[in-house]
């Protein structure tokens, strides 16, 4: 019983280091961290719930593709077919953060379309005038569209207020980060560079800790 009251706690602790540790450092293996942990105490979840979780599996999922995407981010050397590879890795990612939160809810109609319109003006106002590669200007739409509903699914959630919200802030910091590298990679705009990795490493951690809240919810108060 150890495990299920504060093990969980222990390991998403190690996913803090780690995720120090990944801003510090280029080694793959501590970027990877936060997503790896995540995938870990989901397991561990999964093999201790009394109540069915399966749809945690879309989170897992999730943090696999991020960390798969997140090394041809790493790797891209200036190629614009890896930058695109990872867009399409992050985009699948999107849909199981999407999947999740519609497994448990419904999405947030009007909240949704408001932020649809504003990153639409974004996206043609500041980043479509850079783009010289088609592909890499439609895989950037797409994402940019999939994130939108996958935080207007997050806002209809309809669970605990810590396990919504703390849900809700990890998508949110997602957006933060990719909207930062939107800046860097099309803008050329440097100057807020530093937060990308720790808001993304961040975001993994929140939704962790969602999953922990909902695991808290459903085991037994005592064994």
């Amino acid at each position: 019983m150890w495990l299920k009251k504060n093990g969980l706690y222990v390991l998403l602790g190690v996913s803090v280091i780690l995720a120090i540790l990944g801003v510090s450092t280029a080694n793959f293996i501590f970027k990877s961290g936060t997503a790896g942990m995540g995938i870990l105490i989901i397991l561990i979840i999964n093999a201790q719930a009394k109540k069915s979780v399966k749809d945690t599996w879309w989170i897992l999922a999730a943090f696999l593709f991020s960390i798969i995407g997140d090394w041809f981010l790493s790797n891209m050397n200036g190629d614009s077919l890896m930058f695109v590879k990872g867009i399409a890795l992050f985009f699948l990612a999107h849909v199981g953060y999407l999947l999740y939160a519609l497994f448990n809810g419904r999405i947030k109609g009007m909240f949704t379309g408001i932020l649809l319109a504003v990153y639409l003006v974004f996206f043609f106002l500041v980043l479509y005038p850079t783009f010289t590669d088609v592909s890499l200007m439609v895989a950037s739409l797409i994402y940019l569209l999939i994130s939108c509903f996958s935080l207007g699914a997050a806002m209809g959630m309809e669970r605990n207020t810590k396990e919504k919200w703390s849900y809700i802030f990890g998508i949110v910091l997602i957006i933060f980060s990719d909207t930062i590298i939107a800046f860097k990679e099309f803008v050329d705009y440097h100057m807020f560079d530093f937060l990308i990795t720790p808001t993304y490493y961040l975001a993994h951690i929140f939704i962790t800790f969602s999953l922990i809240k909902r695991f808290e919810s459903i085991a037994p108060t005592s064994n």
